[in-house]
């Protein structure tokens, strides 16, 4: 099967760009853009050579994940922008629960879940099965002439397999049992994207955004630590606020509003991170 777009993004004039192998989706979606795209595009691969995460981290994609990059170049805020993210977030979550049949992923019962989905949204960009991160999302922006920006909303899913060399739990669609393959995926995310992007309404819905991210929210309610250049805070996750920013309760009864860090879930939160 070969990647393809949704019927319901095609008809909204989505496009797609596909390949066996990048170096990164969202450094060619960035590309295009500082030469004259005007976004709307999806540009996908089942491997990328030099893929990243947040904070420099490197992102492996090896052949038969899924890494999956939408650029657009929006009219509103850059402030704004970033929220796509969560919008993102929502959308692979659907798209998850659309392709993988119920039964396959148990609803994880750990330190990091409540146990009421199968697939969870973890502050800022990570997507959780069984409490391990199975998919992580990267916004990256670059200025274009005449004030402009572009947004490349990265999505980076293990699908055949993950990495096991890191300090958290990771899993991959075939390592819990789901028989599903990146662009059966993708066309899934397509439609998912674009269903929760007219919901987002160019940030006029993100209220509705927010409220639905909280009911898929890993940790809500359970003690976290948070690591922000170099320090810990440690408390209990109460919400994330208006901007989607991470709102915390510390051992005190003072409220903390983190805009960006690194989140510890459990036992982790309790042990030196």
């Amino acid at each position: 099967m070969a990647f393809r777009l949704a019927p319901t993004a095609a008809s909204e004039g989505f496009r797609l760009e596909a390949h066996d192998s990048v170096g990164s989706t969202n450094a060619l979606a960035l590309e295009h853009a500082r030469a004259g795209d005007p976004g709307r595009l999806w540009v996908v691969s089942k491997k990328q050579e030099s893929g990243r995460g947040r904070r420099g981290r490197a992102w492996a994609t090896p052949e038969g994940n899924l890494a999956a990059t939408l650029l657009l170049v929006p009219g509103g805020e850059l402030r704004l922008a970033a929220t796509l993210g969560f919008v993102a977030g929502l959308a692979l979550a659907d798209a998850l629960d659309a392709v993988v049949p119920k039964g396959r992923i148990a609803v994880a019962l750990d330190g990091a879940s409540q146990g009421r989905n199968r697939f969870e949204l973890k502050w800022p960009n990570d997507v959780l099965a069984s409490g391990a991160k199975l998919a992580g999302i990267l916004l990256e922006s670059a200025m274009l002439e005449g004030g402009r920006f572009a947004v490349a909303i990265g999505i980076g899913v293990n699908v055949v397999a993950y990495p096991e060399d890191l300090p958290y739990p990771a899993t991959s669609l075939s390592a819990l049992g789901a028989d599903c393959d990146a662009e059966m995926l993708f066309l899934a995310l397509s439609d998912a994207w674009s269903e929760n992007a007219r919901m987002w309404d160019d940030g006029r819905g993100l209220d509705a955004i927010r409220k639905r991210w909280l009911a898929r929210a890993a940790g809500l309610g359970g003690e976290v630590a948070v690591r922000i250049d170099g320090n810990v805070v440690r408390g209990v996750f109460e919400t994330i606020d208006e901007d989607c920013r991470f709102v915390i309760r510390d051992d005190e009864g003072s409220v903390l509003t983190i805009a960006a860090g690194d989140v510890h879930f459990g036992a982790v939160a309790s042990a030196r991170v």
